[in-house]
């Protein structure tokens, strides 16, 4: 300490010594007052990144004890009133959620797609046999049943026996139809294909030609559907892929490290999808900023989104520079900081050391920017434009004290802290709700990825909506797992049942449709019914399918009828 404070010393006594001498005819008094500049606080200027410019420690960490203000807070206006944005019918089924983002028109187009490219990339010896929009559907449904119930092979669906007895898919398509329709997918024309092959090697190549009529639909149904809350997000999603093309990245730290790369905006209160694009390798802007910067710019559209929006990001985006552009537009932003980033106070002046106890808060504001560091399992850093540095909150934490002891305290805890764990956790909130379901396949072909990708976004939104709406209506909700179960079964019902196989005839024991208990006592081995979702003990042994049957709720009757049994 006390060779700190002659270090101190010396460095005033040389600055007293300097202001002293005279300056030479030759110096000029600009070139004096630059030697004696000192960094101030104005908008738009960052920290000095060094120190020895600083030498007094000007900066400095302020603590719980020094108030702070609360920052002027966002007047949200939306573009349109947040929610679903069309209109609601009395009833609404998942196979109709689905639809308006897999439209009839888009669906049209990938079978009109895959039929031109295929008919003229067929050998003559076996000639190609055109799709139609039903066996598209067809197609799908099975996509999504496999989300739902995993095999480890395609080959399993359709295979006869006692432990493979999946009646499901012979029903739907067979498997040879399932497997040419899956190799065979193509979303571009062949005009298209061509027109961009011309292109190839100037800056107006696209290398997303070929799954642009689907992806243009997907971004722009994905607005059209629904408007978010205030509270958003941009992450960044990993789509894993063996294709070999430019498209690829490779991130360290993903649990996907090899894939493509997709931005995406959502809702963070829901989780909706509301935008996205793809990373084609190369930065869209021309500001110079980075690809966190430009990949929010891409993505925060005031126009179709409006002003007064919380935006919260991880420490890939959150720069000085950016949320002050941000907030020009009116749109606040909080989100992790990397300690290196050009902006971030470089200052150690009372900031967080190896002393400081768990729950420690450290914090700067510099105009409409707040620095704060806080000490939880390790440090953390944060900046904000919507947040005061301190509060009471608090969260409970195991902390060891003096004896060795481990024992629950609360730990005060920033307001930005709180807000940026409840609106972005350091997750997908997309995947985190696709979570096991994915209906994503194993493929070599990068087109077909993305096809698989945006059947996934579909469902997910789709749910959501649905959700949403039964929620304002007072409805009981479903879970993910029944609405894929019932989208796909109204998928098939949408689609082709001229080519499936005949159902091979069922075990002697289920060879009537008659109720049985689902175990052998009314109380035990209740299952939900496949029409209602209530629980019942009652099942059709020749469907498996749990039913309800009591008064009031004829599920097992109904459900017959709708299959002409």
């Amino acid at each position: 300490m006390a060779r700190r404070l002659d270090n101190i010393i010396n460095t005033l006594q040389g600055l007293i010594d300097e202001s002293i001498v005279p300056k030479s005819e030759d110096e000029s008094e600009d070139e004096i007052s630059d030697s004696w500049s000192v960094d101030v606080t104005v908008e738009g200027e960052d920290f000095p990144d060094n120190e020895a410019a600083d030498p007094l420690g000007g900066w400095r960490w302020s603590d719980m004890n020094d108030p702070d203000i609360t920052p002027r807070q966002p007047t949200f206006r939306p573009a349109r009133s947040p929610g679903p944005q069309f209109t609601i019918p009395a009833t609404c089924t998942p196979l109709q959620f689905f639809q308006l983002f897999f439209t009839d028109s888009i669906s049209q187009t990938i079978v009109n797609n895959t039929n031109e490219f295929c008919s003229s990339h067929a050998p003559p010896a076996i000639p190609w046999t055109d799709l139609t929009l039903k066996d598209m559907y067809s197609f799908m449904a099975l996509v999504v049943y496999m989300s739902v119930v995993k095999c480890s092979g395609f080959a399993d669906y359709w295979r006869v026996g006692k432990l493979y007895e999946l009646t499901f898919p012979r029903r739907v398509m067979t498997g040879k139809k399932f497997l040419t329709i899956s190799r065979s997918l193509h979303l571009s024309s062949l005009a298209q294909d061509a027109a961009n092959k011309e292109k190839r090697g100037t800056a107006a190549f696209d290398r997303l030609c070929k799954i642009k009529p689907l992806y243009e639909e997907m971004r722009s149904a994905c607005r059209r559907n629904y408007h978010p809350a205030q509270e958003v997000s941009i992450c960044e999603k990993m789509v894993a892929s063996k294709a070999r093309n430019g498209l690829k990245q490779y991130i360290k730290n993903k649990p996907t490290r090899w894939g493509h790369k997709l931005f995406v905006l959502t809702d963070s209160s829901s989780g909706y999808t509301w935008d996205l694009f793809i990373y084609e390798g190369k930065l869209k802007g021309t500001s110079g900023k980075g690809l966190g910067y430009e990949s929010v710019m891409e993505l925060i559209n005031i126009q179709m989104l409006g002003t007064g929006y919380k935006l919260f990001v991880d420490n890939f985006y959150t720069s000085p520079t950016l949320f002050r552009d941000l907030l020009k537009r009116k749109i606040w932003a909080c989100g992790t900081i990397r300690a290196n980033r050009p902006g971030f106070p470089k200052t150690k002046n009372n900031s967080l050391d190896a002393k400081s106890p768990r729950g420690s808060i450290r914090w700067i504001r510099k105009d409409s920017l707040l620095f704060v560091q806080w000490r939880d399992a390790g440090d953390v850093s944060l900046c904000s434009t919507l947040h005061t540095a301190h509060s009471k909150d608090t969260m409970p934490r195991r902390v060891k004290g003096a004896d060795g002891q481990w024992t629950s305290k609360d730990i005060p805890v920033p307001p930005v802290v709180k807000e940026y764990n409840q609106f972005m956790g350091g997750a997908d909130p997309s995947d985190a709700l696709t979570g096991n379901s994915k209906v994503l396949h194993k493929t070599q072909t990068w087109y077909k990825t993305f096809f698989y990708q945006f059947m996934d976004i579909a469902v997910v939104n789709a749910f959501l909506l649905h959700k949403d709406i039964a929620k304002s209506k007072g409805e009981k909700l479903i879970t993910q797992k029944a609405f894929r179960e019932t989208l796909a079964e109204q998928l098939a019902e949408a689609g082709s049942v001229s080519t499936a196989r005949p159902v091979p005839t069922p075990a002697p024991w289920a060879a009537h449709h008659r109720p049985v208990h689902i175990s052998g006592h009314s109380t035990t081995g209740r299952l939900k019914c496949r029409q209602c979702h209530l629980k019942t003990p009652l099942k059709c042994p020749s469907c498996d399918v749990p039913l309800c049957f009591v008064p009031g709720r004829d599920c097992y009757n109904d459900w017959h009828v709708a299959k002409n049994m």
